[in-house]
């Protein structure tokens, strides 16, 4: 992820909107849904930061990769790993991995949650130019969004077959989002892919044009991308309200109904280069939920691609609110 000119890995389109709309009112009545573990989504973003930084090419990368596997499969989910080679904006030639798994793969009905479970090789947000070459723990930007999907997936898992939901449940665990070039980070840095995009969200871009399950079809997406940290907000992105507009409400709106309204701004924000991009590209209609300061124009929070993006500012309360908001829309379908 990426400020100003690329990413989340990000590259903003234009300024932020306050063009807010709010709930609207008769909706119907929500259906019950299983309580969200915030203690649990922890643990799952403590064990991957435990790993250390999950750069593509290195040991770290390769045995978080594994504990993925093995957990969604110890959930009882169908599992597919999609293995890939890509080369990243300074030449890097990565081996990538994508995984997916299935909860009720019988289901015609279905739901896909997205996250990124890599980290960026380098800090280069720093204001220290000295530790802009350091990795980075990604304990919210990435491995959050992969401990809420694991957690809402479990609760799934758990569930007797009178009490699922109306909808399978697909978690999709994309590599290589964050290998992206940007503008003037790290001195003598040239992005060798110019021309040909910047590096981002490598691993979505495959899957895109590579579906696994092979013509995989789904109602909409739900991209989690930095959802942990202390006092997080979530504005309505643009290319989310472009592409998926209603999927935008559904969230929202369940959001402020069960009491997360603090977290879910009814704030328009301008678009970024995430993973949802080209996600809509291949057809599914797909919001990101993301950290987005609630005031001012910075575009991302100031752990965004620091060192400081460690397990010192996850906060179970974060996770609470966006594990809980996402099972309640799975339910309310």
């Amino acid at each position: 992820m990426a400020v100003a000119s690329f990413l989340l890995t990000a590259c903003p389109a234009e300024k932020p909107a306050d063009t807010a709309s709010q709930p609207e009112k008769g909706d119907a009545a929500l259906a019950k849904a299983p309580v969200f573990s915030a203690d649990s989504a922890y643990a799952f973003t403590a064990r991957q930061v435990a790993f250390g930084p999950r750069v593509p090419n290195t040991p770290a990368h390769v045995a978080c990769g594994n504990y993925l596997v093995a957990k969604l499969k110890g959930f009882g989910l169908t599992v597919r790993e999609q293995p890939f080679t890509a080369m990243t904006f300074d030449g890097t030639q990565i081996k990538g991995r994508n995984i997916i798994a299935q909860y009720q793969p019988q289901a015609a009905r279905r739901v896909a949650l997205f996250a990124h479970w890599d980290t960026r090789p380098f800090a280069d947000a720093e204001k220290d130019k000295a530790k802009r070459k350091l990795p980075m723990d990604g304990a919210s930007d990435g491995a959050s969004a992969v401990a809420v999907a694991l957690e809402i997936v479990r609760t799934l898992s758990q569930q007797p077959e009178k009490l699922a939901p109306n909808v399978g449940v697909d978690v999709i665990l994309v590599d290589a989002e964050d290998w992206g070039f940007e503008v003037g980070a790290i001195e003598g840095q040239k992005n060798l892919l110019e021309g040909n995009g910047d590096g981002w969200c490598l691993g979505s871009q495959y899957w895109a044009k590579n579906m696994v399950p092979p013509n995989y079809k789904a109602e909409y997406g739900i991209l989690l991308d930095m959802v942990g940290a202390k006092d997080g907000h979530f504005t309505r992105e643009g290319t989310s309200l472009d592409k998926a507009r209603t999927v935008v409400d559904k969230i929202w709106n369940t959001a402020a109904k069960i009491g997360y309204s603090d977290y879910f701004l009814f704030k328009d924000t301008g678009a970024i280069t995430d993973d949802h991009v080209y996600i809509n590209q291949a057809g599914i209609p797909t919001v990101d939920i993301y950290d987005h300061p609630a005031y001012g124009e910075e575009y991302f929070p100031a752990y965004h691609h620091t060192t400081a993006d460690n397990m010192s500012i996850i906060d179970r309360k974060t996770m609470k609110a966006v594990g809980q908001t996402v099972l309640q829309v799975l339910y309310n379908e």
